[in-house]
């Protein structure tokens, strides 16, 4: 029998080392992968990795790619400093979508420069309403946020379905399930002339700044890591951990939010029902993968945007599944878990045969119950 022995002490050297690890594992086995579908493993590695971002072009889509997966990551790590387990990133993105759609539609006919900012702060509501109910739920009722925020999820998706087929819906849209295009009032403006990289990439550059000072600098920085270190502690400390909660996930929602109305407003340009791939749960790999720390973060983005991209590009080259995207965010996301596992614990075999010593496990004894009460 297999057990995990916990080592005497965690290496830190490690646990950063941890991720390369899991990311050379995970081409590793997408080399064989390749080589068992009879694709040249060389050249499907050159396409999914270097293709996409062989020239301006690429580097451009890129950024936008990654835009919406740097905001909703860098929101999850501030829940899960907090041992706050937020699933549902990718619900709250697309609320702050259908917000964000629906502000824009009504001031479709106005014209100003206050326009966007209501628009962008109607999806960020919308991602915090949608955190706020599983907060709600967790504080008053003691639920598990995993099991609320991943089943809001698809109660988000369907909802989006239905106004993008009802309320939302362009009547003039040749019944396509889709809202009108936005004003140009609405749009988010172009940072770099011919590219599609908008300003919502600024947006979340300054959000990793602004939550790498909460977290570092700020005391509400300290009381949600110290609630995630020790919950007890924190409460003796006199920490409010009901609105550290509330905090965190509202914090974590309005960034996802954010991440939602940006791609409406930014390289869509309209309300559809696939405004996202699954950025919300890839984001959750990349929080993970890049430790909770903003830099981190933001380099594991760039590799995530690349999976998205390079998936496409193997799509179209070498006439693999798009499927394969997600394939291999679930081997990351395994061989992470994985070399972090032995980073803690180191495996022990542990022999069940009678009359071994040292490491063997004794059969269980029947228990005795001796009473010294007096009769």
């Amino acid at each position: 029998m297999i057990k995990l022995e916990p080592r005497g002490e965690r290496s830190k050297t490690m646990a950063y080392l941890s991720p390369v690890l899991a990311i050379l594992l995970t081409m590793l086995t997408g080399l064989i992968l390749f080589t068992v579908l009879g694709v040249a493993p060389w050249e499907a590695l050159v396409t999914i990795v270097y293709m996409p971002i062989s020239d301006t072009y690429g580097m451009a889509e890129l950024a936008v790619k990654a835009t919406p997966i740097l905001l909703c990551a860098i929101g999850l790590s501030v829940v899960f400093k907090a041992q706050i387990w937020n699933i549902g990133a990718e619900g709250q993105l697309l609320m702050g979508g259908l917000f964000g759609s629906y502000m824009a539609l009504q001031l479709l006919d106005v014209e100003g420069g206050w326009v966007l900012p209501i628009v962008l702060l109607a999806g960020m509501v919308g991602g915090m309403f949608w955190a706020g109910i599983a907060a709600l739920l967790k504080v008053k009722f003691n639920t598990n946020e995993i099991l609320t925020t991943i089943m809001m999820n698809y109660i988000a998706l369907n909802i989006l379905l239905w106004a993008v087929h009802g309320p939302l819906k362009d009547p003039e849209g040749y019944n396509f399930p889709e809202s009108a295009m936005f004003s140009d009032s609405s749009i988010l403006p172009i940072l770099i002339d011919d590219t599609r990289i908008h300003f919502g990439l600024a947006l979340a550059l300054l959000a990793v700044v602004a939550v790498w000072v909460l977290m570092s600098r700020a005391f509400m920085g300290f009381q949600i890591k110290v609630m995630g270190l020790d919950s007890g502690a924190a409460r003796l400390s006199g920490f409010k951990d009901k609105k550290l909660v509330f905090f965190a996930l509202l914090l974590s929602g309005a960034l996802a939010g954010l991440a939602g109305v940006g791609e409406v407003t930014g390289p869509i340009g309209q309300l559809i029902p696939s405004i996202s791939p699954g950025y919300g749960y890839a984001a959750i790999i990349v929080a993970f993968l890049g430790r909770l720390h903003p830099v981190g973060i933001v380099l594991a983005t760039l590799l995530m945007a690349l999976l998205y991209m390079g998936g496409e590009m193997a799509q179209i080259n070498l006439g693999l599944p798009l499927a394969l995207t997600d394939m291999f965010q679930g081997m990351l996301l395994f061989y992470l878990l994985a070399c972090d596992v032995l980073i803690g614990f180191r495996l022990r075999w542990i022999s069940n045969r009678p009359g071994t010593q040292g490491n063997s496990t004794a059969p269980s004894q029947p228990m005795t119950s001796v009473s010294t009460g007096a009769k």
